[in-house]
């Protein structure tokens, strides 16, 4: 047996933690192959390739025909590592055992998927086959937590609102419900951030996490100058774009601060601008911009050497950079593959470099970015196979480790990490 074949049969025994995800709990795996072809991925793909947004989007479509319009467009990305992860979902889970889905056969598919998916312990069976222990979740800030394991769907404290769309009423009222706290200057708003925290770690949540436009640089906001921008807001006065920044960076810092207080990693997910493609499907419009850089977050960094901040990029150039960053920088850690970086030709790229570069008890391997639990099982193979591949490579046959010696090393990347830099 192959190095390669030695270490991907060790890995593929390992059960996972998977780290980010979109999950609901309430309704965690799925009804129809429309829940699994209904990904963003696959209907801006089929967008791409040609089938107009109206049709993907038409109102009150129902799951077959969903599937039915869908199917003719997988042909034209057949050669995708999306559609591999399909087909490897309907071959484990379903018993397919053609090589393609097409018009021939995606009908005999969908009615023998919705039996399976039917069966009253579907979702434990998802789980139990996929491996995973836990999923963290992606929660809005005002998610009452409630009728779910959060032991087992992890609970994560979303706050890209708060951050950037405190401005709106609708976003403040609903601060204000959360907390019971109307936030009218910085005292009022450290505690409602503060009992939103509370409720967070009360329910077992992992980190605060959010995503970031590749122009916001976060810095400390003097209270007196947030004091009034506050005022103005809460006074339903208009800001001006210096406004507008001075108060989501003072936002932004008070999150880090109840970080610190807590010992909760914060989650960065660096660079992506949204709405870039006004006329694409739901979900596939945003894309990264290669011009944000990490230095942007160095006051944050060295002002908060105790918060750990799990960060993930989206380009080739800020893959580079985030190596550098956690190769000196003790509280940044490079998490995942995220987004557009998600085939295996980038993930080979950055796993390889984050091994070669950084220490080992300080990277997260992979999270699935997953919508549906369906989507663990070929996500997480798929980078399982990579790292077996690098893990063989660069280090059984490049450096004379054993199989024993990288394999250590690939269940520390996958697991052990998560477990570490989660923990409370």
């Amino acid at each position: 047996m192959s190095a390669v074949a030695e270490i991907l049969s060790e890995l593929e025994s390992l059960r996972l933690i998977d780290p980010h995800s979109h999950i609901n709990p309430h309704s965690a795996s799925s009804d129809t192959l429309a829940d699994i072809l209904g990904y963003h991925y696959y209907t801006e793909l089929s967008h791409s390739a040609g089938l107009p947004r109206e049709l993907i989007e038409e109102s009150g479509i129902g799951p077959r025909e969903k599937v039915a319009l869908l199917v003719p467009s997988l042909s034209a990305i057949e050669n995708t590592a999306q559609y591999s992860w399909l087909l490897e979902m309907c071959q484990v889970f379903f018993g397919f055992e053609e090589s393609r889905i097409d018009e021939s056969n995606w009908e005999a598919l969908y009615d023998s998927s919705e039996r399976t998916m039917q069966a009253q312990d579907w979702e434990l069976t998802v789980l139990e086959k996929s491996g995973l222990d836990q999923v963290y979740l992606t929660n809005d800030f005002d998610d009452p937590l409630e009728g779910f394991d959060t032991h087992l769907y992890v609970p994560c404290l979303r706050t890209d609102d708060l951050v950037f769309q405190l401005q709106k009423q609708e976003t403040r009222d609903r601060l204000t419900k959360a907390s019971g706290v109307t936030a009218k200057d910085t005292g009022s708003m450290r505690r409602a951030l503060g009992a939103l925290f509370d409720h967070f770690v009360a329910n077992n949540a992992a980190a605060c996490a959010i995503s970031l436009p590749p122009d916001f640089a976060p810095q400390k906001i003097a209270d007196q100058r947030a004091d009034v921008v506050l005022n103005k807001v809460s006074g339903n006065l208009p800001l001006d774009d210096a406004e507008q920044q001075d108060l989501s960076c003072f936002v932004f810092w008070s999150l880090a601060e109840q970080c610190a207080e807590r010992q909760l990693p914060f989650d960065l997910m660096i660079g992506v601008n949204r709405r870039v493609y006004e006329s694409g499907v739901y979900q596939g419009q945003d894309l990264y911009d290669k011009r944000v850089s990490l230095i942007q977050y160095r006051q944050l960094f060295n002002a908060f050497p105790q918060v750990i901040f799990p960060t993930s990029v989206l380009s080739e150039t800020s893959g580079q950079e985030l190596v550098s960053y956690a190769w000196i920088f003790p509280n940044v850690v490079p998490n995942g593959h995220w987004w557009y970086s998600n085939i295996p030709v980038f993930i080979e790229q950055d796993c390889r470099s984050r091994l070669q570069a950084v220490p080992r008890t300080k990277q997260i391997g992979y999270y699935s970015d997953m919508y549906k639990l369906e989507f663990a099982l070929p996500k997480f193979a798929m980078y399982r196979r990579i790292l077996a591949k690098v893990l063989a490579t660069d280090f059984v046959g490049d450096r004379g480790w054993s199989v024993e010696q990288a394999v250590d090393l690939g269940r520390q990347i996958l697991r052990g990490n998560v477990e570490t830099i989660f923990s409370k």
